[in-house]
């Protein structure tokens, strides 16, 4: 389970540490921040308590609205739950009943000048990618037009040629030979570099390549949503490959399903361009054209197939 500590928001965000300053290396498990509501009236039932905390202008001003009495109540049994930090929004003052309770419960009590909508959107996107479940593959993962391609196949079989061509044409790279992989959601794969392959490009008989002082700071992306798994395989004789099926086939990386499409090699075969459209292909079927479908269609038109008549 990947985790951060509470010391990378801090240096993330530029937040202002007001209590508990020594106890930045909290570890964080959870991605996404919650605003205590329910739990500030004392309802625990269903309170995230390995989330970072966030009180902005209402719960602050709740707070305020209280005694001393019920404020210290609220305060301290929503610090029994151990979060494993809170951070105050919109830089509010009059903040010295959380001091004293995260000072008691070594809990950092950050704040932010931003605002709580705001603020929350960036924290949570931030922390999404940052605890996502990963993995890494080998393979090169490039941005064609916006898609986001994962390049794979045999060692040697020419994927970071194909994708140098692909740089060439003004299209962008996120990783070569280590891809990492990082689930969003049940539906969105994130791909990236993992550090030290950042903006590298390793060509057979040249050597490693620079694509960014090579091309140009739009050569390179630092990540990008995967869209499509393309795998470059050895020319088949015997095998059909003016393949008309509908039905898209996939490849399944931690769960989540990616639209697969096998390209056969062979000598002056123009791969860069296939990919090129197939990721034109691909989007297309987003915005709900299918060349397959719209040929069948036209097959059974012609056949005067009754339902297409009816349609």
């Amino acid at each position: 389970m990947n985790t951060i500590s509470v010391e990378t928001l801090v240096k993330q965000f530029r937040l202002d540490v007001l209590a508990s300053e020594e106890y930045l290396q909290r570890r964080i498990v959870k991605a996404q921040a919650h605003q205590p509501g329910l739990e500030l009236i004392d309802y625990f039932d269903f309170f995230p308590k390995e989330h970072v905390q966030v009180f902005g202008q209402n719960e602050v001003q709740y707070l305020h609205m209280l005694s001393d009495d019920e404020r210290d109540l609220r305060i301290g049994n929503l610090m029994k739950y151990n979060p494993p930090c809170i951070i105050v929004t919109n830089q509010l003052g009059g903040l010295k009943y959380l001091r004293k309770y995260c000072t008691a419960y070594q809990i950092p009590l950050l704040r932010t000048t931003e605002s709580t909508y705001e603020f929350m959107g960036k924290l949570d996107s931030f922390m999404i990618k940052m605890l996502a479940q990963e993995m890494a593959i080998h393979g090169v993962c490039i941005n064609v037009s916006g898609i986001g391609i994962l390049l794979r196949g045999k060692s040697g079989v020419g994927k970071s040629e194909t994708a140098h061509t692909l740089i060439r044409r003004g299209h962008r790279l996120v990783a070569d030979d280590i891809v990492v992989l990082k689930k969003l959601s049940p539906q969105t794969l994130l791909g990236t570099h993992n550090g030290k392959n950042k903006e590298l490009l390793a060509m057979r008989s040249i050597g490693l390549l620079n694509v960014v002082y090579q091309y140009g700071i739009k050569a390179f992306q630092d990540e990008t949503r995967i869209a499509l798994d393309i795998e470059l395989v050895e020319w088949k004789k015997k095998d059909l490959n003016n393949e008309l099926e509908v039905a898209d086939k996939h490849t399944t990386y931690m769960d989540v399903q990616v639209p697969h499409i096998q390209i056969q090699l062979q000598p002056g075969r123009d791969v860069a361009g296939l990919i090129e459209a197939a990721a034109t292909s691909w989007y297309l079927k987003q915005q709900g054209y299918n060349a397959a479908e719209d040929f069948l269609q036209r097959i059974q038109t012609e056949l005067g197939d009754p339902d297409c008549e009816d349609e």
